[in-house]
């Protein structure tokens, strides 16, 4: 009963730790987002446009982290 008990917390810091991962990871995209905006609006020079695709390319990342965690959380 206590490997039981040992088991299921193990599993409960398991999901609570992705579950972590995923919310930090949506919040920085959603920082990226308001980055990739304010960039977007003004007149961009040459460093604008590379930090624009830093941003998409770290946002893309970003979510596919998301969705490979998101899927383990599935088993």
């Amino acid at each position: 009963m206590t490997d039981e008990k040992d088991d299921l917390i193990k599993a409960q810091n398991e999901v609570i730790g992705v579950l972590f991962e995923i919310i930090k990871r949506f919040q920085t995209n959603n920082d990226l987002t308001d980055e990739y905006l304010e960039l977007s609006i003004k007149e961009k020079s040459q460093s604008d446009n590379k930090r624009l695709e830093e941003i998409s390319k770290e946002r893309n990342e970003n979510a596919k982290i998301i969705a490979r965690l998101l899927e383990k959380l599935e088993t």
